[in-house]
């Protein structure tokens, strides 16, 4: 990447100031058989993708698996997650100042998407307080969110999002309640006023789409992710339940047949 490549990048929006308002934790993040957890302050938590993961209706899932087979499910699950993750990090960097470019063919299609994110979704920001920052509320769970920001002169949360095509509000129930965790745990931790979330929404043929939730919807989802959370912790409960169960089970096996 040379110099009048950096430039031209740089020169996408306006530039984003930071302002050290709050002080974020670090976090480290781990994988335990397919739940993501977060350790801060030597707690480790459930993250909110994982306590999303495991309460939500899975029968869309399972019957478009059905359709499409398990082989080319997984296929697009993971070229939308390689997409995903290579738009953020065009974003992280601009919103950081710093230099990136990545030349695959992948890389582009996600350079391009973030272009259209800064230039209609950042627009509105004026400076940021944080660039994928964990956020947790403690005692109960944790994860990264994309940016805390001052948005039209209100703070806000934002989470960027790839999509295959357009999205409806009635199909992203959990990025509104996963807005509203991370909000909730900012105002719980830093005795902040989180008073939006904003989800920016970008297609590989440059469709973007922004949806907003503040005031009483926001409060709202607040209360419906805190639902989520009681049904993650009675899942993990019965878990454990059948686990302990079954290994008195093999305890008591392994003895019968010592008297046999």
């Amino acid at each position: 990447m040379d110099d009048k490549d950096i430039e031209e990048y740089h020169n996408i929006g306006k530039s984003i100031k930071h302002n050290g308002k709050y002080t974020y934790v670090d976090a480290t993040r781990h994988e335990d058989h397919g739940t993501r957890l977060y350790d801060v302050n030597g707690s480790r938590l459930p993250s909110v993708t994982t306590i999303l993961g495991r309460t939500k209706n899975q029968e869309f899932l399972k019957e478009w698996k059905a359709k499409v087979g398990e082989a080319e499910a997984e296929r697009i699950k993971n070229v939308s997650s390689s997409r995903g993750t290579a738009m953020h990090k065009f974003l992280e960097h601009h919103i950081l100042g710093t230099g990136y470019d990545d030349l695959t063919e992948l890389g582009q299609t996600a350079k391009a998407m973030a272009k259209k994110v800064i230039e209609i979704g950042l627009a509105p920001v004026e400076e940021y307080y944080g660039s994928e920052v964990t956020l947790y509320y403690p005692g109960l769970y944790a994860g990264s969110t994309d940016l805390v920001c001052l948005h039209n002169d209100r703070e806000t949360v934002v989470d960027f999002k790839q999509s295959n095509r357009p999205k409806k509000k009635e199909w992203i129930e959990d990025y509104y309640l996963q807005i509203a965790a991370y909000a909730m745990a900012h105002d719980y931790v830093h005795n902040s006023n989180i008073e939006q979330g904003v989800i920016m929404v970008c297609t590989p043929d440059l469709y973007y789409q922004e949806f907003k939730v503040e005031g009483p919807e926001l409060r709202r989802y607040k209360h419906q992710f805190l639902k989520r959370l009681d049904m993650y912790h009675d899942l993990i409960f019965d878990e454990k339940e059948k686990y302990n169960s079954k290994e008195e089970d093999e305890e008591y096996l392994k003895e019968l047949h010592k008297k046999l």
